[in-house]
């Protein structure tokens, strides 16, 4: 049994109109974590979410982590339980998970990372040292294509699953939040041509109004020329301590005649208190 249903217009690909985008129901359904059928598409996942360094980190490791907790976390799916899913969130105490490979791992590259800012580095460092600290891993990732007001539901249901796990005596009464995501850099000259042919497209996509804190293709540039691959993180940045963008290790060099986005990490550190209030204001700012 699902969860919940939730249904949203997608832009359909496959329209012959170059006027007026198709647009098609899709009914998403959201279900508990599921070892059976969850593996493969969470490993898929994770390795989007960390990118060119996700060989490096053992995500096979983490993605059975993951799966390990059926009852705190949700998938999103389309066809049934068994389908692929297409977006997930999870959360992992990094304190009891700390003999895992792949949390042992994580951590050595978060702590790396976070040294470009002294003070996120020493606060992290203080924080993970501090034996009645409680350290959350937040792990969301979703197809490219996925609206973004299907991921409030899934924070509040998050929300209320580490509430009942708490009550439980399970250890998910978190002190902190450490989230990691992703984000995508542009040059001036990239935005002033991204600009250009949406301006001569003279339309606006579906996919385009849901992405409504993605400000690629406004008149004002975000700063560094770095953006979110989803928007949400800009709402979840307003609720961190410390934030930075990190370059990936196994990052290629780049010049003018380099092909694709020029990606980047980033890292959010969040006292786990205002998690209640970051997920309603995640409703607020993204509604269906």
């Amino acid at each position: 049994m699902s969860k919940r249903k939730n249904q949203a217009d997608q832009e359909d690909p496959d329209s012959d109109s170059e006027d007026t985008p198709t647009l098609i129901d899709v009914e998403f359904d959201f279900f508990d974590l599921n070892p059976a059928f969850d593996y493969h598409s969470i490993k898929r996942l994770l390795d989007q979410l960390f990118g060119v360094d996700a060989e490096s980190l053992s995500t096979h490791a983490l993605a059975d982590l993951v799966l390990s907790q059926p009852d705190v976390g949700t998938t999103i799916k389309t066809d049934g339980e068994e389908s692929a899913p297409y977006a997930f969130l999870s959360v992992l105490n990094i304190s009891v998970h700390s003999d895992n490979v792949s949390i042992k791992l994580l951590m050595e590259y978060i702590l790396a990372k976070s040294k470009a800012n002294n003070a996120f580095h020493e606060s992290l460092s203080t924080v993970l040292r501090d034996p009645q600290s409680q350290v959350g891993l937040v792990l969301c990732e979703r197809l490219i294509n996925m609206p973004v007001p299907v991921i409030p539901p899934m924070y509040r249901m998050l929300v209320d699953e580490m509430k009942d796990a708490v009550e439980e005596n399970e250890p998910f009464n978190f002190t902190h939040l450490i989230f990691i995501s992703r984000v995508y850099k542009l040059t001036a000259e990239e935005e002033e041509a991204m600009a250009v042919a949406q301006q001569q497209s003279g339309k606006e996509s579906k996919r385009q109004k849901y992405s409504q804190n993605s400000s690629v293709g406004t008149t004002e540039r975000n700063a560094g020329g770095i953006y979110p691959f989803h928007p949400e993180d800009e709402e979840i940045r307003k609720f961190a301590s410390h934030h930075l963008v990190f370059p990936y290790s196994n990052a290629q060099p780049r010049d003018a005649e380099s092909f694709g986005l020029d990606t980047a990490g980033r890292l959010m550190l969040v006292p786990a208190e205002r998690l209640t209030e970051l997920t309603r204001v995640l409703g607020e700012v993204f509604r269906p």
